[in-house]
């Protein structure tokens, strides 16, 4: 860990930055977890699939929002704190969530009630995209080199756990009220409480000790980011996260958001059984996080890279029609968890591996950005193109196009130094 920092500090400054994640994100996908019952109430019209194509419109504006998020609070990071971005980052998601949660429908306030979910939206992706280059930034610094994979891990068992928690509030709700009510207001119940942890991870974040790697960059006066540095200095690291990341975003919001509509719309299982087949899923995805986390300490980043982008490019058309298939729960469930493990061997590494490629004074920036440049582009676009290709007939398209992605991605892992032996974050 930060020369310097205790251990029980260390794990408490981690556990902090962790948990403030996890509301952030349950926040982000509660969205995605509750479309299937808000999608009639913002756009009635048409049939199921151009109601879920709306929403997921929608889905993807917020993440266009992210890259200008990532610019704004990456400079803020880097100049003010990591704490500091990250106390702004939580209390904006909060805003977001409580504004979804109090519009009315179309059948209310007509044009206004998408209008109003997209600025909501958009300002969630504002919030997020500066959430994710922080935390991996502040997460990354606070590890210790020889247990950085292990610890930053624990970033994406957040990212995943505020997916999991969002899902698991949807299945209480679908359990504890009539189908008639959860689709009339029901939905409406994860966004109010994403805004009441959110309060609750702003006054932890509050009390957040400031990373050493930061400290010791403000003394020396070499805190000042910006995008002509990123760009201009640093060409190489930043095409490297932007190409790694349209392989990666693309296959993980496959297997989680969109897994679960696909579960539905075409494999033909009920709303209840996709929402239970993709949380059981995302509890093994978030369990294997820290084992292959751990791994990478062992075996390098670059060796994990090759498996998951090399893995993504060959099974994804395989699974899906499988998927598609299917009738058994537990075939689906087998399916869709052996693809996610060897997409673990990505996301475990996501944080530290794009931290480790950049210096301090411009290390939250690199890590922000041109992650959310290709996560918007590929990732928060990715269930669009999948109803798309659906609503003109040709589902498998889609299959080609995630696989190709992620053919790009093993290609740009294959030309990069191994982080592990080559980090830049120099304090331990």
């Amino acid at each position: 860990m930060s020369e310097g920092v205790p251990s029980v500090s260390r794990i408490s400054a981690v556990f902090g930055g962790s948990v403030g994640n996890l509301v952030e994100w349950f926040d982000w996908y509660t969205y995605s977890a509750a479309a299937l019952y808000f999608a009639p109430i913002f756009f009635p019209k048409g049939d199921q699939t151009a109601q879920l194509l709306q929403t997921a419109a929608v889905f993807a504006v917020g993440f266009f929002a992210r890259p200008i998020g990532a610019w704004l609070m990456g400079r803020y990071a880097d100049r003010v704190g990591r704490k500091a971005a990250l106390t702004l980052s939580v209390a904006m998601m909060c805003g977001g969530s409580l504004a979804i949660a109090a519009t009315p429908g179309a059948a209310t306030i007509g044009i206004a009630a998408p209008v109003i979910l997209l600025l909501a939206r958009i300002f969630q992706g504002l919030s997020l995209g500066g959430e994710y280059g922080a935390s991996a930034t502040y997460i990354s610094e606070m590890a210790g080199r020889r247990y950085r994979g292990f610890w930053s891990s624990f970033q994406y068992v957040t990212l995943i756990g505020g997916q999991l928690t969002a899902l698991a509030v949807l299945i209480i709700l679908q359990h504890l009220l009539r189908k008639e009510d959860m689709a009339a207001w029901g939905w409406r119940i994860p966004f109010v409480i994403g805004a009441g942890l959110a309060i609750v991870a702003y006054w932890m974040r509050r009390r957040l000790q400031e990373s050493q790697s930061f400290v010791r960059a403000e003394a020396a006066g070499s805190v000042r980011g910006g995008m002509r540095q990123l760009f201009f200095e640093h060409p190489r690291e930043a095409l490297t996260v932007l190409g790694f990341t349209a392989g990666g975003s693309m296959i993980f919001y496959v297997y989680t958001t969109y897994m679960q509509k696909f579960l539905t719309n075409t494999a033909g299982f009920s709303k209840d059984q996709a929402t239970e087949i993709s949380a059981v899923t995302l509890i093994a995805f978030m369990i294997a996080q820290p084992v292959f986390g751990w791994l990478s300490d062992k075996v390098g980043r670059k060796p994990m890279m090759l498996v998951a982008f090399g893995g993504g490019t060959l099974i994804t058309w395989p699974v899906m029609t499988a998927v598609a298939a299917t009738r058994s729960s537990w075939i689906a469930f087998c399916l869709i968890c052996s693809a996610m493990m060897l997409q673990s061997c990505y996301t475990s590494i996501s944080a530290v591996v794009k931290a480790e490629l950049f210096p301090t004074a411009i290390r939250t920036l690199g890590v922000a950005v041109p992650y959310a440049l290709a996560n918007a582009a590929f990732g928060g676009t990715a269930e669009y193109a999948a109803l798309w290709f659906k609503s003109i007939g040709t589902e498998s398209g889609f299959y080609v196009y995630a696989s190709a992605l992620s053919g790009i991605s093993f290609l740009v892992a294959l030309t990069m130094r191994d982080t592990r032996a080559h980090s830049r974050i120099i304090e331990d």
